[in-house]
């Protein structure tokens, strides 16, 4: 006997509005110029950065390559370095960093002028905190537990975090440090809309027998909204799109909940829940 899942998809899946305006911008400065140049892809998701070639917006490495038209920085925040050199070359900028991002690097610069030395929550080598990282001198970056751990008692520090970090990881790590800073100061700089996806996955998970996430093997809050689903499904999959969904996962199930990461578009998501909605499979006895 064969039966249809019932589907059940996270209300604010897929782009948050910074993603969605860093987009917008894009495609209305390449119609108006007929191109635009993005230094480093606009967000973390291949479907959507070769959607915005097709509209003849053009990912580079370095401004160097950056001749006839505006330039784009991108969501997750640029350093101040390669704005001095976009001001140099006498550059048209376009500024689609996040307004969240604009915050966590104002927080940064407001902890350094209290003299504090400062930590940055997050994932080493994401293009996020390495933006956050040089609005200041002097940064320690810490990713996990162990790291908080190994750090040396401090007298006087300020904290902030990637906008996409895990919750959870977040307070853990914080707990850590509190035992270990006599003066803390933390400004939760994790995002509204990455707090309540988590939150959404949260309520979803537990409730459904399968769970799929979409998004890039690339983005980090993706791959956040992965962990927080299998903290409390065993049964939850990552998927770049409805090719990567096995039918074998849903043997004996009935219902499956939908999330995606804040880069991934509505028309993937689409994709996923439609290819859902035509599987057959094998009903409980």
């Amino acid at each position: 006997m064969s039966d249809h899942l019932k589907i059940r998809v996270a209300k604010d899946a897929g782009f948050c509005f910074g993603v969605r305006d860093a987009i917008e911008k894009a495609r209305e400065i390449a119609r108006e110029h007929g191109k635009v140049y993005m230094l480093g892809d606009i967000v973390h998701n291949e479907r959507v950065v070769n959607d915005l070639t097709k509209e003849n917006v053009r990912v580079v490495d370095s401004l160097d390559d950056v001749t006839d038209a505006p330039v784009l920085f991108r969501a997750h925040g640029t350093t101040p370095e390669l704005w001095e050199e976009a001001g140099r070359k006498d550059l048209a900028i376009v500024d689609a960093t996040c307004p969240l991002v604009h915050e966590i690097h104002n927080e940064i610069k407001k902890l350094n002028d209290e003299a504090r030395k400062l930590i940055i929550i997050g994932d080493h080598g994401h293009d996020e905190v390495i933006a956050i990282r040089a609005q200041v001198r002097e940064a320690i970056i810490i990713a996990s537990i162990a790291e908080a751990e190994a750090l040396p008692r401090i007298k006087k520090a300020g904290i902030v975090s990637q906008s996409t970090q895990m919750i959870e990881n977040v307070q853990e790590i914080i707990g850590i440090l509190s035992m270990k800073i006599f003066d803390l100061r933390f400004v939760n700089t994790v995002c509204f809309p990455t707090r309540r996806n988590q939150g959404q996955i949260k309520e979803l998970a537990p409730i459904s027998d399968v769970m799929i996430i979409v998004g890039s093997f690339t983005s980090a809050n993706t791959k956040r909204l992965h962990e927080v689903s299998l903290g409390l499904n065993p049964h939850s999959y990552m998927v770049e799109s409805a090719s990567d969904i096995k039918e074998s996962w849903f043997d004996e199930a009935e219902s499956a909940g939908v999330s995606a990461g804040a880069s991934s578009p509505d028309d993937l998501i689409q994709e996923v829940v439609e290819h859902l909605s035509n599987l057959h499979v094998k009903s409980r006895v």
